[in-house]
């Protein structure tokens, strides 16, 4: 259990410090105001929820759980533009190792149309985080952490607040955003101080999607995450809807996985699966990954308003 622990150290971050470790969604379309805020209310008002068994079987690997809620206020509000105003509220909780991870984000989003189907969206969100740290789960390479071994056999509860600022432009077709976490650098934080300072991370996320006929539906996602303490990270997807029913796809995060997807379009819901393998020159543990992804409307069901409309990212 401990070469676990270790592994996964070692392998998503840079150092023992736990404040700099990265999380991974294979299925980041479908998520997309969790990383970006001005994106927040793009689909409307909706549910979301997503749990990902990462390295499924070996004792301590990752499990992640992600719920999320978005209102479009022009679905409260009669006679508002629809979209104008949104807001938005994700809980992601991380367990992996000795720490578990709790992050909550309120955000806000609004948009200035530019023409008929074009808008400019501006959003923040504020990010409360809290970590927990199991002394007695540490492995010894966190042991010998200066910051760390104090609360060798012991517990430790850090909480920190901060700040993510974003914008997109969007169109029922494509969207192309940019956003910034951890403006004020973790600054604002109580509790035991066991990580450094949280360094800030650039997110660009980017997707294009369009009907090519009545059955027939394309849609290809990229995201690229940037900050001085890890390797960039880019990843991209690409699926394929028939009949508005069913997706297909296939996605890559460059130099450590790769993923398959499937999802089914319901009128009340979609749901999606990803299973995803790690690459042998990424010295990744060796065993697949399991995602799964729920997406509920809350006001309209998952149905075309015309031939052109696609109902997935």
């Amino acid at each position: 259990m401990k070469l676990i622990y270790l592994l996964f150290i070692l392998v998503t971050s840079s150092s023992a410090v736990f404040g700099q470790s990265r999380k991974y969604i294979a299925q980041f379309s479908h998520m997309q105001s969790y990383f970006n805020p001005a994106l927040t209310g793009y689909e409307g008002s909706s549910f979301r929820g997503l749990v990902r068994n990462q390295w499924a079987g070996f004792e301590g690997a990752p499990m992640t759980y992600f719920g999320s809620l978005e209102v479009d206020i022009a679905d409260f509000a009669k006679g508002s533009d629809a979209d104008k105003n949104a807001l938005g509220i994700n809980i992601l909780h991380d367990e992996f190792g000795a720490f578990v991870e709790t992050e909550l984000i309120a955000s806000y989003a609004s948009r200035i149309m530019i023409d008929e189907k074009t808008a400019v969206r501006l959003g923040v969100g504020v990010n409360y985080n809290r970590i927990q740290l199991d002394g007695n789960n540490l492995t010894t390479e966190q042991s010998n952490d200066p910051k760390i071994n104090q609360y060798l056999n012991g517990f430790a509860n850090m909480q920190v607040l901060d700040f993510n600022i974003g914008m997109a432009l969007t169109h029922p077709n494509y969207y192309i955003s940019y956003t910034v976490h951890n403006v004020n650098q973790g600054a604002i934080s109580s509790g035991d101080t066991f990580s450094d300072r949280k360094p800030r991370i650039g997110i660009v996320q980017a997707g294009y999607r369009n009907a090519m006929s009545d059955d027939l539906a394309l849609a290809t996602n990229f995201m690229f995450r940037s900050q001085a303490d890890l390797p960039d990270n880019i990843e991209f997807n690409f699926k394929i809807l028939m009949m508005n029913k069913i997706w297909l796809g296939a996605g890559h995060r460059v130099q450590y996985a790769n993923n398959f997807q499937l999802g089914i379009v319901l009128p009340i819901m979609r749901i999606g699966y990803v299973y995803e393998l790690p690459m042998a020159k990424s010295y990744l543990l060796p065993n697949s990954t399991h995602e799964f992804l729920t997406v509920i409307p809350l006001f309209k069901k998952n149905s075309r308003s015309d031939k052109k409309e696609v109902l997935i990212w």
